[in-house]
């Protein structure tokens, strides 16, 4: 009798058992839930305070200045620093600044990176790879103050060597500079993306006759364009937010121009300058940063 009912147990106790192993993986997951639920939500809420506070403070921008917001989008001339009867906060010399530096940052980003991408995920070897790509992505480790004084000592001298007449202080420089940080964010993903392409798309393209060339830009690239184009915007806003490299190779000279080899500011730029502390935390100088 004893042996029978110690066989009826051990199914209970097994059930028993299952059940408490069970209990414990809901458990685990619904913690796991919660901090995933409650990542998501802090993130949220840093985003709706930072458009609280710009907001917020750009609201006592135009209360301090007395601009009006079409004077402000439209304005030509930027002199927020200057003799306190005549400051000037039209903004589109920043933007002008800011897009000069980005489009000339892109123009040797982009093409660059990607050219780059395609030859080491179809055409390099993979020794060879897996020397070249580290050693792109440590560009995007160097300080971006390097990369100024690298704009302002080597590259302003080598364009006045071969010929193109810039300022000291000028956006090619600045726009060079920054398209060779952006670089290594371009290559790395753009070729992470080119990568992930299945083999099997080239094959079946090798398998019809086409070249390495035809396969690459024909078969691989379109099928990678959803991670290339993504790498391109994230360089892109990698450019306009560029601080320390046009604050010291694009200089401090707000100006509408259409002539990218003389001194110019973006907003970040200005950002640096007013940071410095030379304006009061309470004037419109202050809260135009916003």
């Amino acid at each position: 009798m004893s042996s029978v009912s110690e066989n009826l147990e051990i199914p209970k106790v097994l059930e028993r058992r299952q059940f408490r192993a069970l209990s414990l993986q809901r458990t685990k997951e619904s913690g796991i839930y919660a901090l995933l639920t409650a990542c998501t939500v802090f993130t949220l809420l840093i985003t709706v305070g930072i458009i609280y506070l710009l907001i917020g403070e750009t609201i006592n921008f135009f209360e301090h200045s007395n601009v009006a917001v079409t004077e402000f989008l439209f304005g030509t001339r930027w002199d927020p620093l200057i003799s306190e009867d005549n400051k000037q906060y039209g903004v589109l010399p920043l933007v002008c600044g800011t897009l000069w530096i980005t489009v000339i940052a892109m123009s040797v980003a982009l093409p660059l990176g990607l050219v780059t991408a395609i030859y080491l995920s179809e055409y390099a070897p993979a020794r060879l790879r897996a020397f070249l790509k580290p050693i792109l992505e440590v560009l995007a480790g160097i300080p971006t103050v390097v990369y100024g004084f690298f704009a302002l000592t080597f590259i302003t001298p080598l364009l006045r060597t071969i010929g193109i007449e810039v300022d000291f202080f000028n956006a090619v420089s600045a726009g060079i500079a920054v398209g060779i940080l952006c670089l290594p964010m371009v290559t790395s993903l753009s070729e992470d993306a080119l990568k992930a392409v299945p083999n099997r798309l080239r094959e079946a393209a090798y398998g019809l006759g086409g070249t390495k060339f035809d396969v690459s830009i024909k078969v691989v690239l379109p099928a990678a364009l959803s991670g290339i184009i993504s790498s391109f915007i994230l360089a892109i806003a990698r450019a306009i937010g560029e601080t320390m490299i046009v604050a010291l190779a694009a200089g401090q000279l707000a100006r509408l121009t259409l002539d990218p080899r003389v001194q110019v500011q973006t907003m970040t730029g200005y950002m640096t300058q007013v940071a410095k502390g030379d304006v009061t935390n309470f004037g419109a100088e202050y809260f135009s940063l916003y």
